[in-house]
């Protein structure tokens, strides 16, 4: 055992004296304490006067003149830098070319003249009632030197990769304006939520944009029936694009892009799914262990419908007579966009008889569907279409009572029940080097999903 020397002796001596001492007379110890600051304050007064008093220094005082420019010399230079000013808004549905540019900060009448009658130019108010974001570069005395506007492409395509950039701009003292299409920036957002009462409202709650909360439910259409069995506090993850033109977010469509990945825990079962391209370039989504959650033919040509008419016998609203509806009606608004629900060719696109506008598409194995009564007409003869691409809108055109979709599906030229049809399709199948890729990359998928699901079980702990 280590002997103690005489000083550590007595320091621990002391130690252990002075906390006994604090805890029998604590205020005996605070007035000593208060005592001792005392004496340094007093300490502390008693040199302070040794130090010099300021005020005794001895004082000089400096003048300079300093010379300013001439102030005529002054403006004629600013009067030579080359001002250029930018701002920027958003068109609305009222506006006028005039309105758009006083907003803007715009006094240029031949600027106005030509945004009214040059073709490109135009487009800045026409299409879309409003929404467009338009960016103007203008000279001090408010002079459009530059125009820029950033709205959607015109696309079939389910989910936007391109938006259309207008684009105006002075050369050599003339105005000019041409059109591109550029593709649009997507960044990947993390997202989660909890169903309390349904799917949509559970999105909403979580600011997850509808666009998003349609493609879950149609990516795990095939797992979870989301009418019926649904249970009250499952919870879904989501990894998902925002997109954006020349950097900032748009403002038109979904805002979103593709779900590039999604987990739903519904009771004791969880779902996962990812967005994966084949070696063809062909995209869709897929389990993380490699199999497909999507079939050849989609269950229905509208994202969100009611059955007003299935494939049996009817009395027919116009003919009043008993007979057999070779098709599915689906009741929905007018405009509501029309899908087709597989890959192939628009073999016929126009009106016909009874049907009003229709689209026949031809896919493989001797398979046509039909879609009817439409209001809008997005494709032409010859054109190649792929499953959930957007081909038409609904409409009442034709033999109908009001705005429905009539939709047929055919084998051989004969209807068969389109319900059945889509349930028993075949599922797409990677091949063994696909496969072998989709789950070499579903190792960072799951790891976004679980940061997600974290997110979400921190969100019903807190409550």
């Amino acid at each position: 055992m280590k002997s103690l020397a005489p000083l550590e002796v007595a320091w621990a001596y002391a130690s252990a004296h002075a906390a006994s001492f604090a805890s029998r007379y604590p205020k005996t110890l605070a007035a000593s304490v208060s005592l001792g600051l005392a004496g340094f304050a007093a300490t502390a007064f008693g040199v302070a006067p040794l130090v010099p008093d300021p005020s005794s220094f001895p004082k000089r005082t400096l003048t300079q003149t300093v010379a300013t420019a001439d102030l005529q010399a002054q403006l004629d230079a600013l009067a030579e830098l080359d001002i250029n000013v930018f701002r920027s808004d958003t068109t609305r549905a009222s506006d006028t070319v005039d309105s758009l540019l006083a907003r803007l900060g715009v006094t240029d009448a031949a600027a106005a003249a030509f945004l009214r009658t040059d073709p490109a130019a135009r487009k800045v108010l026409e299409g879309r009632a409003g929404g467009k974001r338009v960016q103007v570069r203008v000279d001090a005395a408010g002079r459009l030197e530059e125009l820029v506007a950033r709205y959607a492409a015109p696309s079939a395509d389910k989910v936007p990769t391109q938006f259309t950039r207008l684009h105006v701009e002075r050369v050599n003292g003339k105005l000019g304006a041409s059109t591109t299409l550029v593709p649009l920036s997507a960044q990947p957002l993390l997202a989660s939520g909890t169903v309390r009462s349904s799917l949509f409202a559970a999105t909403d709650e979580a600011g997850i944009p509808d666009a998003v909360a349609t493609q879950i439910a149609e990516i795990f259409g095939t797992d979870i029936d989301f009418r019926r069995a649904l249970q009250k506090g499952a919870t879904f993850s989501v990894v998902y694009e925002a997109l954006s033109a020349d950097g900032e977010p748009i403002n038109w469509g979904p805002g979103v892009g593709r779900v590039i990945a999604a987990q739903f825990v519904n009771g004791k079962n969880t779902y996962s799914a990812m967005w994966f391209k084949d070696g063809a370039g062909k995209g869709s989504y897929f389990g993380l262990d490699g199999q497909s959650k999507e079939r050849s033919f989609l269950a229905s040509p509208l994202e969100f419908s009611r059955v007003t008419s299935g494939f049996a016998m009817r009395m027919h609203p116009i003919l009043n007579t008993w007979k057999q509806h070779k098709g599915v009606d689906y009741g929905a608004p007018i405009g509501t966009p029309v899908r087709v629900i597989g890959d192939g060719v628009v073999e016929f696109a126009g009106w016909q008889n009874g049907y009003g506008n229709v689209i026949h598409v031809k896919h493989s194995n001797d398979v046509e569907t039909v879609y009817a009564h439409l209001s809008r007409i997005d494709v032409a003869k010859g054109e190649k279409v792929e499953q959930g691409g957007t081909i038409g809108a609904v409409g009442m055109t034709g033999w109908a009572t009001g705005p429905h979709l009539h939709f047929e599906f055919k084998i051989d030229g004969e209807q068969q029940d389109p319900l059945l049809m889509a349930q028993s399709s075949e599922a797409v199948v990677l091949t063994a080097d696909a496969k072998a890729h989709l789950v070499e990359l579903s190792a960072s998928v799951r790891a976004q999903l679980g940061v997600a699901q974290t997110l979400a079980h921190a969100s019903v702990l807190g409550e």
